[in-house]
């Protein structure tokens, strides 16, 4: 059933269902009330149907329409999410879904409704503009000119298109990819919605020059599941240093808390406990401040033989396609504590929130009475990454980095990955 993007007028016609009818023809009555401007009636006459049917898929979905255009949110809500629930792959319970949020201002959740709308109908323009819309609503700038391109390889109306994209471009650049909303979740990309997408997976590795033996490497295979209020990821992880190798397995999660807030906990396992801690785990909690400002704090826990903390502090800021984090950290260990500063500058070259160049620089000093350096030590270094999305499914990741210390020890290494998402 074609749904306008916005409610039609109320029509005071009167129009009464026939008593006798058969269920088909009492269906059709109910949808000539609600299209010809009578929510008010389609609502009694889908009663009548679900009497007759209770549950039934189609009848939920054309109430729920009729009470989004009553403006009675609470019971649109319950009719299209009964119906979703019953019937997870009907395309159009999804549009609806996106649609009532989006009437009722509520963007992050039409977002999420026109998700799986697009995943089900990727070549239907309809619904790419449909979620240009909900980014646009949300401040997201970047994400709705991306869903606009989509749209138009797909064949969506050109003038329309190109209509809302020179609206775009005159939207302010403060906000194109975060607002004052939890997303995107900047500390690790791959942790956001994919936009379409429910699931994704990376495999990367690094090789890293000490200067003397063999070069150490690691490895990480990962796979991410995306729902409406955050994603869950499982790790397994490698790394050969010192002629020894270590594995461990991990749960990544990140959850939506209060608006604007979000959290990220992790938990690790390593049973051999060689090059990785035994257990370890991370609990951080970002919060919006708004006008592209956002903060952090976390604590960090090492289970070796000694615990260690790693307590954490960041700010960031959106500015353009720009996202720029400082991030202080303190590392707390029995008999020894050392400290450390990283800037990060990501540049998101094709406004697409997947595609970006990354730079770091950080400093870091140690103060160990133990050590053989006088009980302080001092290190620096930087890093650049490229990452790129061939298309909507494959990306890659290409990374240098180097370090030195005060000891003339230096670390050269290079990284790679590959990304999948469905």
């Amino acid at each position: 059933m074609p749904i306008d993007f916005q409610p039609p007028p109320q029509s005071t016609a009167q129009i009464q269902p026939a008593t006798n009818a058969s269920f088909d023809e009492q269906y059709e009555q109910a949808r000539a009330l609600a299209n010809g401007g009578q929510p008010a009636l389609a609502v009694a006459a889908y009663d009548a149907l679900l009497v007759r049917s209770p549950g039934n898929v189609d009848v939920l979905l054309g109430r729920g329409i009729a009470y989004t255009r009553l403006d009675r949110w609470a019971e649109a809500q319950a009719d299209l999410e009964a119906a979703a629930k019953a019937s997870p792959d009907y395309a159009d319970v999804w549009l609806a879904l996106g649609n009532m949020h989006q009437w009722h201002d509520q963007p992050e959740q039409a977002i999420a409704a026109y998700s799986r709308l697009v995943a089900l109908r990727p070549d239907d323009a309809a619904g790419w503009l449909a979620r240009a819309r909900a980014w646009r609503a949300a401040g997201r700038i970047a994400e709705a000119r991306a869903d606009l391109a989509k749209a138009r390889s797909v064949g969506g109306n050109a003038a329309e298109i190109d209509a809302f994209d020179a609206a775009l471009v005159a939207a302010p650049l403060a906000a194109p990819l975060a607002p004052q909303s939890p997303q995107p979740r900047a500390g690790n990309p791959e942790a956001t919605l994919a936009a379409g997408y429910a699931w994704a997976a990376s495999l990367s590795g690094s090789w890293t020059d000490v200067g003397s033996g063999p070069r150490w490497n690691d490895q990480t295979a990962s796979v991410r599941h995306y729902m409406q209020r955050g994603s869950i990821g499982f790790e397994t992880l490698r790394a050969h240093r010192f002629d020894q190798s270590g594995y461990a397995w991990a749960l990544d999660a990140y959850a939506d808390l209060w608006p604007g807030a979000y959290a990220n906990l992790r938990y690790q396992r390593a049973p051999a406990a060689r090059l990785f801690p035994g257990n370890s785990g991370r609990v951080e909690i970002w919060q919006s401040l708004g006008s592209g400002w956002e903060v952090s704090l976390s604590d960090d826990v090492l289970g070796f033989d000694s615990r260690v903390n790693i307590y954490g502090a960041t700010v960031a800021k959106y500015v353009g396609n720009w996202y720029i984090q400082l991030r202080h950290q303190n590392i707390v260990s029995e008999g020894s504590h050392s400290s450390g500063d990283r800037l990060m500058a990501r540049y998101y070259y094709a406004g697409d929130a997947d595609s970006y160049l990354e730079a770091t620089a950080n400093r870091g000093r140690s103060d160990d009475p133990l050590s053989l350096a006088g009980g302080r030590a001092r290190s620096g270094g930087g890093s650049l990454t490229w990452v790129r999305y061939w298309s909507g499914d494959w990306g890659t990741k290409v990374g240098a980095s180097f370090s030195r210390d005060s000891g003339d020890a230096r670390e050269r290494g290079v990284s790679i990955g590959l990304y999948r998402r469905w």
